[in-house]
């Protein structure tokens, strides 16, 4: 594994209707790892829940390796012992029995955070992550980029070899 397949991150997750028109790129974020194309997400696309439920995720999630959630939404993600030290953590929000949102936070290789994503539906549930301290959405190409950047850049300490 290579540095550019580790990923480090703060992001709250929030899925996007199909029938929605997509939200569109208006400026640029700049921070310590970049300068990032920001998207303009209107409020009402927000409250949407993802296809997904809530229960069905929480049941997609629990059929992952080392991967800990409680019935209210919160899970913790775990490396193996051997090889890179990683962690990711969780928690759902519902609206209507569907996943409305999801806090993630920490690091681990890129394929954990597609087999993460794909708890909610992705790829196929059209997403948008916004960076927590700034409150910005990216898309998931510049969230990736973004990600990685701040591995690169040594926020992922979680992130290690042993």
């Amino acid at each position: 594994m290579s540095v550019d397949d580790l990923y480090a991150f703060d992001i709250t997750l929030h899925g996007l209707s199909a029938d929605a028109a997509p939200p569109h790129a208006s400026r640029r974020h700049v921070d310590a790892w970049g300068s990032w194309e920001m998207l303009d997400v209107p409020r009402e696309l927000l409250t949407v829940p993802m296809a997904i439920g809530f229960d069905d995720a929480l049941a997609r999630l629990g059929r992952l390796e080392r991967l800990y959630a409680e019935p209210d939404g919160s899970f913790v993600w775990t490396s193996r012992r051997e090889g890179w030290s990683w962690q990711v953590d969780g928690n759902l929000f519902e609206k209507n029995g569907r996943v409305l949102l999801v806090d993630l936070k920490g690091s681990c290789p890129t394929g954990e955070c597609d087999r993460v994503l794909a708890c909610f539906g992705w790829p196929q549930q059209v997403m948008t992550m916004q960076l927590v301290r700034p409150a910005v959405f990216l898309d998931e190409a510049t969230f990736r980029s973004h990600a990685r950047a701040r591995w690169i850049a040594g926020d992922g300490e979680t992130l290690r070899p042993r």
